[in-house]
């Protein structure tokens, strides 16, 4: 294996640098730029305008944007959106939906139910009647879905492509700890047309996201390691930066490790999941990557974020210094893959079982 970037990938990250120089906001108002800078279709078949590219190019500008902490749809809209639906989607629907996102249109997919984080059983119903689908249930957690033009709802007969304004679906915004927007969705007899009920496996979609996930982690962790040792660098305490105490050096250092844990494990599990190869073997071990990477963010991200904060002092609690961004956003990338103590009992049920 090798995580070495390439060319594109390379262009894709210098595109991405080049454009949060030109633009202070870091939050939706980014989002017309990044539509122009060509970014959202790096993904996107090439017969319908698109760069063609996949899943390893979308995790180098989901990366980039992280180091930063930029606050746009550009996670759901292409690690929970795009990336899944890229080998599900007919032809029909996928000049509408991925000639829309090339133009801005935001996507989110409802991953979790009341208590039930990820779930593979959902409890959401799909009946089929005649040649439509309707679909009852509720979603939790669904980042930008007032947003979002379309959603990807999981159900128990598949997972189902709806769009925002079918009548039924309603939507209760919830609070979420970077104050992006996220809403609990509730569907009661919203009806689709039966070819948005999608042959999409839901280990599918939970692979892509996780991924991304991963490669949002590891770019918010870069960013506020390297905010914290410039602090840390240019701070003075008893007439000596803070870096020359012993005791703030080996937090930076353990931030260091953390830093390179959680990036090891997004590029392995991102780069297996690309390679073309649908072999058990290798699901066996994309399945197992990914396993390590939900519970490395979800146990050592937030604590990460923490020893940030804690050294910055008093700076890193106002919630204008740039800091609060990534903590807030790792704390809500922790919550929606379900915490430590379940995505640890997810890892142990894998190893016993294998």
């Amino acid at each position: 294996m090798d995580f070495t970037r390439d060319e594109s990938q390379d262009a894709i990250a210098e595109v991405v640098v080049s454009l949060l120089e030109r633009n202070s906001a870091r939050d939706f108002e980014l989002w017309p730029r990044l539509v122009d800078s060509g970014l959202l279709a790096v993904p996107l078949p090439e017969k319908l305008g698109g760069a063609g590219m996949g899943l390893a190019e979308v995790s180098v500008l989901l990366t980039e944007l992280a180091t930063d902490a930029v606050a746009v749809p550009a996670l759901p809209t292409l690690g929970f959106g795009v990336v899944p639906l890229l080998a599900a989607l007919p032809d029909e629907p996928a000049e509408r939906v991925f000639g829309a996102v090339a133009d801005g249109a935001v996507l989110t997919a409802a991953l979790s139910e009341q208590a039930a984080p990820f779930t593979v059983e959902p409890e959401t119903s799909a009946v089929t009647e005649g040649g439509s689908v309707v679909l009852t249930g509720r979603k939790v957690a669904v980042p930008y879905a007032a947003e979002a033009r379309w959603l990807l709802i999981p159900t128990d007969a598949g997972v189902a492509l709806v769009e925002a304004d079918t009548p039924g679906l309603e939507l209760t915004p919830s609070p979420a700890s970077g104050g992006n927007p996220e809403a609990t969705v509730r569907l009661t007899g919203v009806t689709i047309p039966a070819a948005q009920l999608l042959a999409l496996p839901l280990p599918v979609l939970h692979r892509a996201a996780v991924a991304t996930i991963g490669s949002v982690a590891d770019g918010l962790l870069r960013g506020a390691l390297a905010l914290t040792a410039e602090h840390v660098r240019v701070r003075h305490q008893f007439g000596r930066p803070l870096a020359q105490f012993q005791a703030v050096a080996q937090q930076i250092a353990d931030l260091y490790v953390v830093s390179r844990t959680v990036g090891a494990a997004a590029q392995s599990a991102n780069w297996a999941l690309a390679q073309d190869d649908s072999s058990p073997e290798h699901l066996e071990r994309i399945d197992d990557d990914l396993e390590v990477l939900a519970y490395t963010v979800a146990s050592e991200l937030p604590a990460a974020m923490q020893k940030c904060h804690h050294l910055h002092g008093g700076l890193g609690v106002d919630i204008t210094h740039p800091m609060h961004r990534y903590y807030s956003q790792a704390k809500d990338l922790a919550r929606w893959l379900g915490g430590a103590s379940f995505r640890l009992d997810r890892l142990g049920a894998r190893c016993t079982s294998t």
